[in-house]
């Protein structure tokens, strides 16, 4: 395994590959914005070269996982499963290929417990329209933070107004961390499920999973990880961390949108209903009546993104080429240098101090508006994210509205930290700050 010794980007490796190799297979790293058209060809004279820096709303692709797709759309589309076609049985063969393909990912222990969805979103909606309706009652409680994304409170407060249902929340510290000494408090007798997030998608912050999930456990609660933020970054063991369900976006991990993974125990999914109701869920459909289909299909109703799997597939495969433990060290040394960097320009202030940190920050910079400043960089070419990132009510408990938030990946590298940093301080002249 190599060993990183800088993060510069002449110098940087991943996983023993040069980074300049790296960041050739992402074709749109290579463009450049707001020339004579808002995406202008390299060499566009007044346009800027492109800084991605939103790798947490979404990640760029990578040019095997584009091929990959293009080669499938090309050779093989057709649907899967009831066709006896070539093209049919070979977009099958490519589609439950993809399926183990995750399932070794995350270290299920079989392809059956791998639900195909179109991202975080529907899988925790998923979890919470099937096993909630069916096995929650009135007076039940459920264990959230206070660092969860709307995907992961939204569902349930659905759920919880529906059925009767009491939401609890674990507190966040001052440095962003969570709260870990109140969870015995908060664990009820009639606590039956614990819905975490594996990382913050505004502290950064990374919980300790086993620890709390444990405790969950052995007080007979379920568990749901919202991996959609740690899945690009840590690597990932379903079976270690003992969880009931698991749920990441493909989008966010370097495959194509409209992709995502629900992870479920066997023994759960097969106790629960369907989420939808149509082809491929039945086994057997009478007037009236149904038979349903065995899972994984059970909850992968209607025709799938066949497209969108193959991607993913592509895309978990790069990663088991880069190492998700290259991965996490890589990220790691550039997050810290940045977190360096940003804190030697007057007035800037970060939120979220955890020792356990994954590659996003966010901040705010003096009283300006953090729609001026995400205006005022992509103006530069750099690409960021502002706004209260679908986490309103952790904003309102830090007393904010918005904040910006730079998140990398390991293709960014410390000289576009560099042009950050020299772009924000343009802001803040500019802004008169």
């Amino acid at each position: 395994m190599a060993r990183i010794d800088s993060v510069k980007h002449r110098g940087a490796v991943v996983g023993g590959i040069p980074l300049s190799v790296i960041r050739e297979e992402f074709p749109i790293l290579a463009i450049r914005v707001h020339g004579d058209q808002q995406i202008a060809p390299r060499g566009s004279p007044s346009a800027k070269p492109l800084v991605y820096m939103d790798n947490a709303a979404t990640t760029q692709k990578p040019r095997h996982v584009l091929e990959t797709v293009y080669g499938y759309y090309k050779k093989c589309n057709a649907n899967v499963h009831r066709a006896i076609h070539a093209l049919g049985e070979e977009a099958t063969v490519q589609y439950e290929s993809s399926r183990r393909a995750v399932k070794d990912f995350i270290n299920a222990r079989t392809e059956r417990e791998i639900i195909f969805t179109r991202g975080t979103t529907e899988a925790i909606n998923l979890v919470a329209f099937s096993w909630g309706r069916a096995f929650l009652q009135e007076g039940d409680q459920i264990l959230l933070t206070e660092m969860e994304h709307h995907s992961n409170l939204v569902p349930w407060q659905v759920l919880a107004k529906e059925k009767g249902l009491e939401l609890r929340f674990i507190p966040i510290r001052s440095d962003g961390s969570l709260d870990t000494d109140a969870v015995p408090r908060l664990l009820g007798e009639r606590t039956k499920l614990l819905a975490l997030t594996q990382m913050s998608n505004v502290l950064g912050t990374i919980n300790d999973l086993r620890s709390i999930t444990s405790l969950a456990r052995r007080r007979g609660a379920a568990v749901l990880i919202d991996a959609a933020q740690g899945a690009p970054h840590l690597p990932l063991d379903v079976q270690e961390l003992d969880c009931d369900f698991l749920a990441f976006s493909g989008h966010k991990i370097y495959a194509p949108m409209g992709i995502g993974v629900l992870y479920g125990k066997e023994a759960r999914l097969e106790q629960m209903p369907p989420f939808q109701g149509g082809g491929e869920m039945v086994r057997a459909v009478w007037y009236d009546r149904a038979v349903w289909n065995d899972i994984p299909h059970k909850f992968e109703a209607g025709t799938p993104n066949v497209g969108g799997a193959v991607g993913l597939a592509a895309a978990v495969q790069y990663l088991k080429v880069l190492g998700m433990a290259n991965v996490r060290r890589y990220e790691n040394l550039l997050t810290r240098y940045a977190l360096r960097r940003l804190r030697e320009l007057p007035g800037l202030v970060v939120y979220g101090e955890a020792q356990a940190r994954g590659a996003l920050i966010s901040f705010n910079l003096g009283d300006l508006h953090p729609h001026d400043v995400a205006q005022y960089l992509d103006a530069q070419g750099i690409a960021v994210r502002a706004g209260h990132h679908c986490a309103q009510p952790l904003h309102r408990k830090l007393g904010l509205s918005a904040t910006v938030r730079v998140s990398f990946s390991f293709y960014n590298t410390e000289e576009e930290v560099d042009i950050l940093v020299s772009a924000l301080q343009g802001a803040w002249e500019y802004f008169g700050g």
